[in-house]
This record gives structure tokens, C-alpha cells and sequence, in this order.
């Protein structure tokens, strides 16, 4: 697995705390800039205690900190990076053409919640549900979280269709490996390409 992708952290936690054990884990709580980074990242960490997890925050928030070397070659050496919930699109202006974010693409990720969405060519802008563009991190599938029945619509019929669109709701988990995709938790994942419903296989 290189992607783990959890609605919510209590999805994450359930479903990963038995291979954390000893594991270094990196938190990166970018996309809590605006509503509390520390907390976001403090909320994690404590999620982990049980599992063992050797943790450490990266308070990578703005473009200066996304280029500092030291912080980039840190990532390389955990055996999780976890990205925290929050405004995409600031975590997508922070990562993008920096150091910090080229380590994030090498790194085996965890992304809860709204981050997730950035990880993919095309992400869905959450503003209004309009394709735009990701951070291309990761191939294979269109990440997007839960929205009204017209923005999804909008959505779907804005979309190329060359990669799917999954919906990824707090249950929902996913995972990833050479631009593969499967779903680990069914509860709250939709999978879709244009108006019709499909699979990841």
C-alpha cells in the first residue's frame, strides 16, 4: 500500500492501528491552517498513543515551511505520512511546487477526510464541485468528499471521464498501489465514471 485514504480519523485508526505498532509516523496538519494546526495535529497524535506510533507534527503551513529542506527529508524517513483533514485548497497552495510537496508524492500517505482530494491529477474544486487541478500525487481515480445531489451532478457531468470519481464519505476507506485502487471500507464510498455507477477493479 502506498495511499491509505479515511473519511474520518476514527476510520483510519480502525483501520490501520494493528500495523502502527513501532511505525515513525509523520503528522502534517497543512490543511488545519485556518481552523487550528496544533489542535488538528495534537487530535491525531492522540488518536495514535495506543498503537505504539512513534509521532511527530510537521507544522509545514505556509509556502516558507514547504521549502525548507529539513522538513522534506524528514517525510523520507517516516513510515507513514499522515495528512490532516481540512481546506484543501490551502494544503494544495502550500505542497505545490515545492520541496516539501515532491516528498509528500514519494511518501506512503494516510490523507483524512478533504485533503485526500488534492492527491489525484484533477481534483474537485470545493467551492462548487467544478474539476480543477491536483497536485497529481497519485493516478487512477478522482477524490471527492460527500456534497449535495446537484453539486455530485455537476461533478460527474463536468468530468472527462477517464478516471472514476469516488466519493469518499467519514466511514469510507481506500486504498492505493501503482495508481490501483481498492475499497478497504464500503460504508460511504460511491464510485462513479459520467452517470454511471462502477468499480475500482
Amino acid at each position: 500500500m502506498t495511499t491509505l485514504v479515511a473519511g474520518s480519523l476514527r476510520a483510519f485508526i480502525d483501520t490501520m492501528a494493528s500495523e502502527l505498532e513501532g511505525a515513525s509516523v509523520v503528522v502534517v496538519p497543512t490543511a488545519a491552517a485556518f481552523v487550528g494546526a496544533v489542535q488538528a495535529a495534537l487530535e491525531i497524535a492522540t488518536a495514535l498513543e495506543p498503537t505504539g506510533a512513534d509521532v511527530e507534527a510537521l507544522m509545514v503551513l505556509d509556502r516558507a515551511g514547504a521549502h525548507e529542506t529539513a522538513l522534506a527529508e524528514r517525510v523520507a524517513r517516516a513510515d507513514f505520512v499522515v495528512l490532516s483533514d481540512g481546506a484543501a485548497l490551502h494544503a494544495r497552495a502550500v505542497w505545490r511546487d515545492s520541496a516539501f510537496g515532491d516528498s509528500l508524492a514519494g511518501a506512503r500517505l494516510v490523507a483524512i477526510g478533504s485533503v485526500a482530494t488534492v492527491l489525484g491529477r484533477v481534483m474537485i474544486d470545493p467551492r462548487g464541485g467544478a474539476p480543477t487541478i491536483g497536485l497529481g500525487y497519485r493516478r487512477g481515480a478522482v477524490l471527492t468528499v460527500p456534497a449535495t445531489s446537484e453539486q455530485l451532478e455537476r461533478t460527474r457531468r463536468l468530468l472527462a471521464g477517464d478516471e472514476p470519481l469516488v466519493v469518499v464519505g467519514a466511514r469510507g476507506v481506500l486504498a492505493e498501489s501503482d495508481g490501483r485502487w481498492r475499497i478497504v471500507v464500503t460504508d460511504d464510498v460511491e464510485v462513479t465514471n459520467g452517470d454511471l455507477g462502477t468499480s475500482l477493479d
